[in-house]
């Protein structure tokens, strides 16, 4: 088995959080499988080959495989409560529990070094002014990751764990609207000017159904079915 092979399958077992029933929760792998493909195609981008940029593809996956295990900090079976610190846990929070995991879980593994840059990969990916490069691919991809419909899923996730209904999803998003903080993600979250475009259509398709659930918890589609109805009526 490579020492790649070794680091996915450890990074596996770590994100498939347990649960009562038995079963695993396969959200965060899931994510990170996502988010691993993000960085495979990112790599492969004009803007990065036409410049010969040197990557070292084997830290940035292995920084992709524990970007989010902090998110499992808190895999605690029989501890619902965890489960809400965990779809809560601040970015800062997320990174430093990430690393540490990688310490912990890669010692023996791999080489020192490799895992002194796996975890600066993964702190300065949330830094917006990083120059390493694979830090900038990991959070083009991870950005992504929160854009389009998928961003969406994560959002409902969250808000189904706290108990949330639709009223309330939808207030959220009109605050981030007001606020015009999609707007901000959009300008200030990406490195590479294809992967902002690309967030941007993943964006307008996020609003359309937003707008759509909207229409949908009013009812104003039924409501102007009616008022059709009624004028045809009328006449």
């Amino acid at each position: 088995m490579s020492e790649m092979d070794v680091i996915r399958q450890i990074a596996e077992e770590t994100m498939k959080v347990p649960t009562l029933t038995g079963v695993n929760d396969n959200w965060l792998w899931d994510r990170t499988l996502r988010i691993l493909r993000n960085v495979e195609h990112i790599c492969r981008m004009p803007e990065l080959l036409d410049k010969s940029i040197p990557v070292d593809r084997f830290c940035l996956i292995a920084a992709t495989y524990f970007a989010d295990a902090g998110f499992a900090r808190w895999a605690d079976a029989e501890d619902t409560s965890s489960r809400l610190v965990l779809s809560d846990v601040s970015q800062t929070d997320l990174r430093d529990f990430s690393t540490q995991i990688v310490t912990d879980r890669l010692s023996g593994a791999l080489a020192g070094p490799k895992i002194e840059k796996i975890d600066k990969i993964i702190v300065e990916s949330s830094n917006r002014f990083t120059e390493i490069i694979e830090a900038m691919i990991l959070s083009d991809a991870r950005n992504l990751e929160d854009m389009g419909a998928v961003g969406l899923y994560h959002e409902f996730r969250k808000y189904v764990i706290h108990g949330k209904g639709v009223a309330e999803v939808l207030d959220s998003w009109k605050r981030k609207i007001d606020y015009r903080y999609w707007q901000a993600r959009l300008k200030e979250s990406f490195r590479f000017e294809s992967v902002r475009k690309l967030a941007e259509q993943r964006f307008s398709a996020a609003e359309f159904f937003m707008n759509q659930l909207q229409v949908e918890h009013s009812a104003r589609d039924l409501e102007e079915l009616l008022l059709e109805s009624l004028d045809k009526g009328g006449k």
